[in-house]
């Protein structure tokens, strides 16, 4: 049985909806702006572009790793309902770790070594939050107001790109180079944390509801009875990734 969402708590279901993505990809978009400095930091070289590669494929980790959290979350909410899938999905642990982590000056290999860990627990729990806020929105909309319901995780996604873009070129316009360099970059990650308890405060009895699965293996059903969509969408996707 699907739950409906009473007038009262629709915008705190959109809220709840929304948040988790927008930590997550605060997190990517801060990563990605301030890439050069970490590829420095902790992927250090005599040639410039060899380190920023090394922070770009740690960064590419994480990205590979999203679909196994969409499939490890949406199960862990189907057994034992939403609520805890949103709340492990909600993973300010490597964001803050980052910001804490020391360089390759410092501990040497083990640097990029914890980097690219982190990016992929990261890239793990952005999978797991991304699918389970939509499925939690869909589930809990009105009968004819799914689309509308879902899209809000969507532009969780974008809220956090652009806040950890803005908060980024915040500093580079307030900080010197060398304090940017130093310290200034962690910043952003520490402040990470502050989004997080935030999403965890606004989900706290949201999703509690336990929904009873409509089949019994959601990844089985999904790749054998709608294999064919599925290599559809894929196919999709990386048509436009590819820009044709």
């Amino acid at each position: 049985m699907i739950p409906r969402t009473s007038a009262q708590n629709t915008s705190r279901v959109l809220l709840a909806g929304l948040i988790g993505n927008v930590m997550e990809w605060y997190d990517f978009a801060v990563y990605g702006y301030f890439a050069t400095v970490i590829g420095r930091e902790f992927f250090p070289s005599s040639d410039p572009a060899a380190s920023l590669i090394g922070a770009f494929g740690a960064f590419a980790a994480g990205f590979l790793v999203r679909p196994l959290g969409g499939v490890v979350f949406g199960r862990i909410g189907d057994l034992a309902g939403r609520q805890v899938a949103l709340k492990l999905s909600v993973m300010a642990v490597p964001t803050v770790l980052m910001g804490l982590l020391p360089t390759h000056s410092q501990i040497g290999i083990a640097a990029p070594i914890a980097v690219v860990l982190l990016r992929i627990v990261q890239g793990l729990s952005v999978g797991g939050e991304y699918t389970s806020s939509i499925i939690f929105l869909s589930e809990n909309a009105p009968e004819r107001q799914r689309g509308f319901y879902a899209i809000w995780g969507l532009w969780g996604s974008v809220l956090g790109m652009l806040l950890g873009s803005g908060f980024g070129d915040l500093l580079a316009h307030t900080l010197s180079p060398a304090q940017l360099e130093s310290w200034g970059w962690r910043l952003p990650f520490l402040l990470g944390a502050l989004v997080a308890t935030t999403g965890v405060v606004i989900r706290q009895g949201i999703g509690a509801e336990m929904i009873e699965p409509m089949v019994k293996s959601p990844i089985r059903e999904t790749f054998g009875r709608y294999r064919l969509q599925v290599l559809r969408v894929m196919a999709l996707n990386i048509a436009s990734s590819v820009g044709y």
